[in-house]
């Protein structure tokens, strides 16, 4: 497996390497989420999904303008939740 041979060359345990990389990878992942969150959220001037969708049942926006970006929102709220779980299993 390519993960022990790796953890042979680099003299450490393949386990940690294999925790390590994967934590890495994880806050990565979430920082990006968090970016695209953030862009969406500043885009609309809200936090989360459901304050975008407030707006939108208020009048303040238009649904069919805020379409695409609503279901991103909120994929991204859930990509995150299971980006944050998954961290939080390894710690």
């Amino acid at each position: 497996m390519l993960t022990e041979e790796i953890a042979r060359k680099l003299d450490i345990d393949a386990r940690l390497l294999e925790k390590e990389s994967l934590r890495v990878y994880l806050e990565a992942r979430i920082r990006q989420v968090d970016a695209d969150l953030f862009r969406l959220a500043k885009k609309y001037g809200v936090q989360t999904v459901q304050e975008l969708d407030a707006l939108v049942l208020q009048g303040k926006l238009h649904e069919a303008e805020t379409f695409e970006d609503f279901f991103a929102f909120d994929h991204l709220e859930s990509e995150r939740d299971k980006l944050s779980e998954a961290l939080s299993s390894l710690l």
